[in-house]
């Protein structure tokens, strides 16, 4: 470990993962969201309506006339990586990908028929090669998981949105869907980040990928260590106010917070699940006809329990201890916000009592 926090990069030997089902990496929390999404009321006839209409062959023609196509000829390295990628995780069909002009870091894929990844001109020139490697792993991973579908869409509504402000009704029936999509895509995210370390299988470049998003081409003044801290600082610390501005700051975003995508992807490059992948043992495509999907709400669920269990925010840790008897939601709600303890005043009579004289925990 060197003083900055990095190692070097390991031997570029890497594993390759015939027939993986995108189950094998996708976060609990990315399938879950996107069930939800499908049940939003409207989103069905929205879906079925946009799918004929969105100008798919125009978006691909304006890459193909405003962008620089990645091949052989032009950006070779980055086609190398493409198709390093796409071997890696057995996508047989190779995605066109595109080069923008854009100083701001950034990549999507998007896509209905078949998915199109673009990359910018800032992203090429913050990222080295290694970390290059897991974002181009990271879109390739959005592909195989068929997450292009739904970044168009949002892309148009958000777009439709802006321009029907004006129209309140109107407004707020699309705003729902957009709310529920971005909800969406922030978890999805984090399976594509894990897809991205499955390609690079080098976690310390995408680490550094993310610090230079969050802070640009300066590591020699950041630290991974002090970079992960901060997203435990963020998670742990504040009162049930500072839980409600999270979620306030975060309902715009299409992406989670840098320190929080870092914070999960380093969990699960610990886990026992990416190191069965790694030796092997993983969900293959040939059998996602037969996945149940009642296995995929336990596990989802299972997921959802265990993140209020053991999480630090002030108010997953209430909701943990409502879901677990320690009290009335809105006697300890208010008692939160107005800093008095569950110990005085009104509501700590009998009742609390009566549950083992639970007080309030810091």
């Amino acid at each position: 470990m060197t003083e900055t926090g990095f190692e070097k990069a390991p031997a570029r030997d890497r594993r390759r993962f015939p027939g993986v089902s995108s189950r094998a990496y996708e976060h609990p929390a990315d399938r879950s969201a996107l069930v939800a999404l499908r049940k939003l009321s409207g989103f069905d006839t929205v879906f079925r309506a946009l799918s004929g209409l969105l100008p798919e062959r125009s978006l691909r023609l304006l890459f193909l006339s405003d962008s620089v196509r990645v091949g052989e000829a032009q950006f070779p390295h980055l086609y190398a990586m493409l198709r390093d990628a796409c071997y890696i995780l057995d996508l047989e069909k190779v995605p066109q990908m595109y080069v923008q002009q854009d100083p701001k870091p950034n990549a999507m894929c998007i896509g209905l028929d078949e998915p199109i990844i673009v990359v910018t001109t800032g992203l090429v020139e913050l990222l080295d090669e290694e970390e290059m490697r897991a974002v181009v792993g990271h879109e390739v991973g959005h592909a195989l998981s068929g997450h292009s579908v739904y970044r168009t869409i949002l892309l148009f509504l958000t777009n439709l949105a802006l321009k029907v402000a004006w129209i309140p009704l109107g407004n707020v029936a699309i705003m729902a869907i957009v709310t529920a999509l971005r909800e969406w895509f922030r978890k999805s995210e984090l399976s594509a980040d894990r897809a991205g370390l499955l390609v690079g299988q080098d976690l310390q470049a995408s680490m550094r990928g993310l610090m230079k998003i969050a802070g640009g081409n300066h590591l020699h003044e950041m630290n991974v260590d002090a970079f992960l801290a901060q997203a435990e600082e963020y998670e742990s610390s504040g009162d049930l106010r500072d839980s409600v501005l999270k979620i306030m700051n975060m309902l715009p975003r299409t992406h989670p917070f840098t320190t929080v995508r870092a914070a999960e992807l380093k969990k699960w490059s610990e886990s026992r699940d990416h190191q069965r992948i790694m030796d092997g043992h993983y969900p293959r495509r040939d059998e996602d006809k037969d996945t149940s999907v009642t296995d995929s709400f336990r596990q989802s669920a299972a997921h959802y329990a265990d993140s209020v269990r053991t999480s630090k925010d002030p108010l997953m840790k209430l909701v943990g201890d409502i879901a677990g008897g320690a009290g009335d939601l809105g006697g300890r709600l208010r008692d939160k916000f107005t800093g008095a303890g569950s110990g005085t005043g009104t509501g700590a009579g009998p009742a609390a009592e009566g549950k083992g004289g639970a007080t309030e925990q810091g």
